[in-house]
């Protein structure tokens, strides 16, 4: 079928973070504002997803739910087969309500207090309290960002993950919020420092599904035999769908006895063994017959960056945006505004009147940047820049 990403809907008083007035207080001081900031879309999930769940609703029985049965292992196995050529087996898949959960167990499991994990700054900011809440100390490969493109500094990397209490690494790939779609040259470069000094991979692929044209994804696990040995890969139909609030991951391990381990912490001593019932019908149904829906929402979803390319470039031509590769956020630098950060918070709060992602709470070499969430109908984002090209002339 062909779908609606123009449609706006209204969700306000729905419990909604990206729109909950309470929330949007207690984060930003203000619910006046327009939210283009968490990552979740704005759009309708695919309709087979919508009548699986209405469906499912009109049981009447919500009840405990046991997932490891032969319908959800082929979902999985299917749509990482036919949208990234991945082959992989039923017992690798681990399931967890999400991937930040996941992170944290994993963080607790392979590592001990005042071991050292290896993040690449600016990155999604949930990473910083998985490390040090648990104890363990950041240890930071920043992002060169080179001719308005993002670039490993390898060098710096294999000097960090030398560490000897370096004994993980968390790779964001697709990178969020910078975009990057991480070359088989890259990641291959990455996997052969973690394997000369035994560091442990988590492979966050939260967004690997969102691609955008002439770019392709590499699943960090396929790269070798050895790089798969090492590799937890974490993926999601949640971004992928817009199912988040259903609280379905996968977190697929082919080394055995690291999955036995992760196993054992999510089941036994965290008790994260059994799925929202709505959300297995979500995952098998969208895994199924969402590729559609998907491929039309990119297509969206690549327009509005170009929108939004094309808006700045005529209306704030100082302002710019880096060339996304994958997921549907935008890293939008407006340095040009020659603000603080307190004072551009202020003004994209107080007088433009949005909400967005301050650059700073991705960490090191986020100043002066915002990130904006383009998975929204046209007019919402459009909304969004007149706004703050209104505050700009005020």
């Amino acid at each position: 079928m062909k779908y609606d990403f123009d449609k706006v809907i209204d969700r306000k008083n729905t419990y909604a973070v990206k729109w909950d007035e309470h929330l949007l207080e207690e984060f930003y001081g203000t619910s006046d504002v327009l939210p283009l900031w968490v990552a979740d879309m704005d759009f309708q999930c695919p309709q087979p997803v919508i009548d699986a769940l209405i469906k499912k609703a009109e049981e009447g029985i919500y009840g405990y739910t046991w997932h490891k049965h032969p319908t959800y292992f082929e979902a999985i196995k299917g749509w990482m087969k036919r949208r990234h050529n991945w082959e992989i087996k039923d017992d690798w898949i681990v399931y967890s309500p999400g991937i930040v959960p996941a992170i944290k167990v994993i963080i607790r499991n392979f590592t001990n207090p005042g071991d050292k994990v290896l993040i690449q700054t600016p990155v999604y900011y949930p990473f910083f309290s998985a490390i040090t809440s648990n104890g363990r100390q950041i240890l930071n490969n920043q992002l060169k960002l080179v001719n308005d493109r993002y670039e490993i500094d390898f060098e710096d990397f294999e000097e960090k993950a030398k560490d000897p209490l370096c004994k993980l690494f968390i790779l964001c790939s697709p990178h969020n919020p910078v975009g990057r779609v991480w070359t088989r040259e890259e990641l291959m470069h990455l996997g052969a420092i973690c394997l000369k000094h035994d560091v442990l991979v988590i492979s966050d692929e939260i967004h690997n599904d969102l691609i955008l044209p002439s770019y392709n994804h590499v699943i960090f696990s396929e790269l070798s035999k050895e790089i798969e040995d090492i590799t937890i890969m974490c993926t999601a139909p949640s971004k992928t769908f817009n199912i988040a609030g259903l609280q379905m991951s996968n977190i697929i391990i082919p080394n055995e006895k690291i999955r036995k381990q992760v196993d054992v912490a999510f089941r036994d001593k965290n008790s994260l063994g059994i799925p929202n019932a709505f959300g297995l019908e979500a995952l098998i149904t969208a895994y199924q017959e969402g590729d559609d829906w998907l491929d039309q929402v990119m297509e969206y979803v690549d327009n509005n960056f170009k929108f939004l390319e094309s808006f700045l470039k005529e209306k704030l031509p100082d302002v710019k945006m880096i060339k996304p590769e994958g997921t549907y956020l935008a890293w939008v630098d407006f340095s040009s505004f020659n603000m603080s950060e307190e004072d551009r918070k202020e003004f994209m709060l107080k007088k433009a009147k949005v909400a967005l992602d301050y650059g700073t709470m991705f960490g090191e070499g986020g100043e002066g940047f915002e990130r904006i969430n383009v998975a929204c109908p046209r007019s919402i984002l459009e909304e969004c820049m007149n706004r703050i090209i209104n505050a700009t002339k005020e």
